[in-house]
């Protein structure tokens, strides 16, 4: 998988009280804070997007069937744990950014409100953290948790 980094400008150009920019300065006369390049890759991005859905308490879980599926094999394997990037897709750009989630909602939680606490957070995250301006957070909600069904089970022994 290729991994794309993309520049963040630390050049001051204003957004909403933020400071974002495409390219440094150069030179003794820069500020120290402004001079050089700043990239992000856009596993940062995502990761950033996974864990800020997940701080909202009606996300069960990220990710489609099968790729909880998966995860959960990959959890079992020593030294390996849960991928914060399960469910969620990115595109980057030089400024903006655009998420795509694949959610499992709690029953009983209001679908339509849990979407837009996702988004409020993601975007909050991913523009804070990285300066990028989020222009689109999609949400496939792909199953809904009951209370009685089983997560797998989790065994804690490392060796056997």
């Amino acid at each position: 998988m290729a991994e794309t980094a993309h520049r963040i400008d630390t050049e001051a150009t204003s957004r909403s009280g933020n400071e974002t920019s495409q390219r440094g300065r150069k030179g003794a006369a820069a500020p120290p804070g402004q001079r050089g390049n700043t990239t992000v890759a856009d596993a940062v991005v995502a990761k950033i997007a996974g864990m800020a859905a997940r701080e909202i308490p009606e996300v069960h879980n990220l990710g489609g069937g099968a790729a909880r599926a998966l995860g959960a094999v990959r959890e079992r394997v020593p030294g390996r744990g849960t991928s914060v990037t399960q469910g969620v897709g990115v595109e980057v750009g030089e400024r903006q950014a655009a998420v795509d989630l694949q959610v499992v909602v709690e029953y009983g939680a209001s679908i339509t409100d849990t979407a837009g606490d996702v988004r409020a957070n993601v975007v909050e995250a991913v523009e804070r953290m990285t300066g990028l301006e989020v222009v689109e957070v999609n949400i496939a909600v792909n199953d809904v948790h009951l209370p009685d069904e089983e997560e797998p089970e989790q065994d804690e022994r490392r060796v056997a």
